[in-house]
């Protein structure tokens, strides 16, 4: 079932079956879906005795006001954006250049690599990175040779340059298989070398059996050293690997936490440690500058006060852009993604929980139309919410209109019409109480997720020069988009299904997949299929790395890929995006207001 659901992921176009906005209250399409009684929770029109105007009595999902205030956001302060601390990090970037020169051990150049980007520091020496990998792939003629290595430097190298686009073969594991195609027993007292195997298996793709072999021994024998274990460095290593595995995780958190870690390393390097810590500090001083930017104009707007039934969540929301992309140079992207996001919220939230089914059809109307004449027939809290965002999607385009020449209105508008489309199609399930079939929710939700507005819009912002051929596969939702919006989906439904049910929301994907089946799977069964689904997707999306024919640059198709780990960081212990205490709370200091503690005379 699961290959029949991606495929039909990858294949069905976002338009078909969603129904017209401009037909008033169109029937339910038949499928394989059921029309079950009304939900009691919808809005109903009572018509005023002294008037002909109608009432709405309108439903609420009772969000809680932000915990981050604008005056909070802005009284926010950094020593470290100061240009003496970024001359200290040039100097200490040109020592770690010269280690790149010394030795001739591809061994430690992958071990210093991966040191680099696991501290975060990895942006500043692309082109020394991309010349080691490609020499050493050169070398080992995608991966024969490292057969010769321990399982430790194989993982590592397998990893390392899987994750740069290089397609080295799964079959470099077999020489740590015996006869009888088994992993060796004599691998399970190498630690080291079980948590690299586990962390390369997850660059794995469709049909390799032995990275999925790979996995599920090492997981078991991880598992199992965490129960004997008295290391605690290692030990600490191995439960962190365990709980989430590298290549799934947003790369800033990783960053705050490996940076600790590495303080208390044996073999750490003190040259590293001081840069890893002064850059993360620098890093963060533009964030909070790019922060503060947003939160100005999202007070200029006004809505928070005018649209008090939505989730007021511009820090969540900022944060999910450091998660897709973090260097400083793109702080106009974070912004911009920024802006994005909070009306997307919003509107989800006009659609979910506010706007009566009349208003709905007149709002979808106006986002496909595109056109400000189009905002008389809606009632003010629509109008301000339609303007705002007709004027920051146009304020985009003209910026990429200025400064590369090309007129993207049209892709951006075509995203925001399937978007409101889904938003509107989920919105008549709700109300006629239909229950769609898990197939047809899954065609639908990865569109009303609203991950592929953010990604068609990512795309003018992070790359330069815009081309014609990647403007063609953007029109028709390339692949990289499709995996990475259902990965955000998936990892939505299982954090947040269980809230939005309780607010009468359309069933989810746990839900849908619950009625298909039948009375023999219960929720629990529900839930680990879809984190098969998942994993299944992740499949998929690894493989869009390793194709070096893409339209796409790679720095896109990077923030992609990271929108799946932010999507898997946020909803890993509930819904951290509307929920707002507790993981949200604590990663959002970590990485966004609190810097790390540095010895002046270290």
């Amino acid at each position: 079932m699961s290959l029949q659901i991606l495929d039909s992921v990858r294949t069905c176009n976002p338009t078909r079956g969603l129904l017209p906005s401009k037909n008033p209250i169109s029937p339910i399409p038949s499928g394989a879906g059921n029309v079950s009684d009304h939900h009691p929770l919808q809005s109903t029109t009572i018509l005023n005795n002294s008037s002909t105007d109608s009432i709405t009595v309108r439903r609420s999902a009772d969000y809680r006001p932000t915990i981050w205030s604008y005056d909070y956001i802005q009284s926010l302060r950094s020593e470290y954006g100061e240009s003496c601390t970024k001359q200290v990090i040039e100097k200490l970037k040109e020592e770690v250049r010269m280690m790149f020169k010394e030795g001739v051990d591809p061994l430690k150049k992958l071990e210093l690599i991966d040191v680099l980007q696991r501290l975060g520091l990895s942006y500043h020496f692309e082109d020394e990175i991309k010349s080691i990998l490609e020499s050493i792939y050169n070398t080992t003629h995608g991966g024969g040779d490292m057969r010769k290595e321990s399982l430790y430097a194989t993982s590592l190298g397998f990893r390392l340059l899987r994750q740069n686009g290089y397609n080295v073969p799964q079959e470099i594991f077999n020489s740590f298989k015996d006869e009888k195609g088994s992993f060796l027993t004599r691998l399970c007292d190498d630690i080291e070398g079980m948590l690299g195997l586990y962390e390369a298996s997850f660059l794995l793709i469709d049909g390799e059996g032995i990275l999925e072999e790979a996995r599920d021994f090492s997981i078991k024998h991880l598992t199992g050293y965490l129960e004997k274990s008295k290391d605690q460095n290692l030990s600490a290593m191995v439960s962190h690997a365990l709980e989430l595995p590298l290549h799934w995780r947003m790369l800033r958190l990783e960053t705050r936490w490996y940076i600790d870690v590495y303080r208390s390393k044996e073999g750490m390097n003190p040259l590293l440690l001081k840069l890893a810590e002064l850059d993360f500090n620098v890093v963060q001083a533009a964030h909070q500058e790019d922060l503060k930017q947003a939160s100005r104009w999202w007070k200029s707007t006004g809505l928070e006060e005018t649209l008090t039934f939505a989730r007021d969540r511009l820090m969540e929301n900022f944060f999910w852009t450091v998660g897709v992309i973090f260097q400083p140079n793109f702080g106009y992207c974070r912004r911009m993604l920024t802006k994005l996001i909070t009306l997307m919220t919003i509107i989800d939230d006009v659609y979910d929980v506010y706007g009566s089914l009349e208003e709905l059809e007149l709002f979808t109307d106006a986002i496909e139309r595109w056109d400000t004449n189009a905002m008389d027939r809606l009632p003010y809290y629509m109008k301000i919410c339609f303007l705002t965002l007709h004027n920051a999607v146009n304020e985009m385009a003209f910026d990429v209109l200025k400064e590369q020449g090309f007129h993207i209105i049209r892709y951006l508008k075509k995203v925001m019409v399937d978007l409101c489309r889904s938003f509107m199609l989920e919105a008549k399930w709700f109300y006629t109480g239909y229950k769609p079939s898990f197939q047809e929710y899954i065609e639908n939700a990865w569109i009303s997720i609203a991950a592929p507005v953010v990604l068609v819009h990512a795309y003018f912002l992070v790359t330069n020069p815009i081309t014609t051929e990647a403007l063609e596969c953007l029109e028709g939702y390339p692949d990289i988009i499709r995996w990475s919006s259902l990965l955000v989906r998936l990892t939505d439904d299982l954090g947040t299904s269980k809230d939005e049910l309780k607010r009468g929301d359309v069933p989810k994907s746990i839900q849908c997949y619950m009625n298909e089946t039948g009375v023999d799977v219960d929720e629990d069964d529900a839930r680990e299929y879809i984190r098969s689904l998942i994993s299944a997707t992740w499949k998929k999306m690894n493989k869009e790395q390793l194709i070096l024919t893409s339209p796409l640059s790679k720095i896109y198709v990077e923030s992609a890929i990271n929108l799946a780990r932010m999507a898997q960081c946020t909803y890993q212990h509930g819904d951290g995006h509307g929920v707002q205490d507790g993981d949200t709370k604590d990663r959002i200091l970590s990485l966004l207001v609190r810097p790390i503690p540095i010895d002046k005379d270290h």
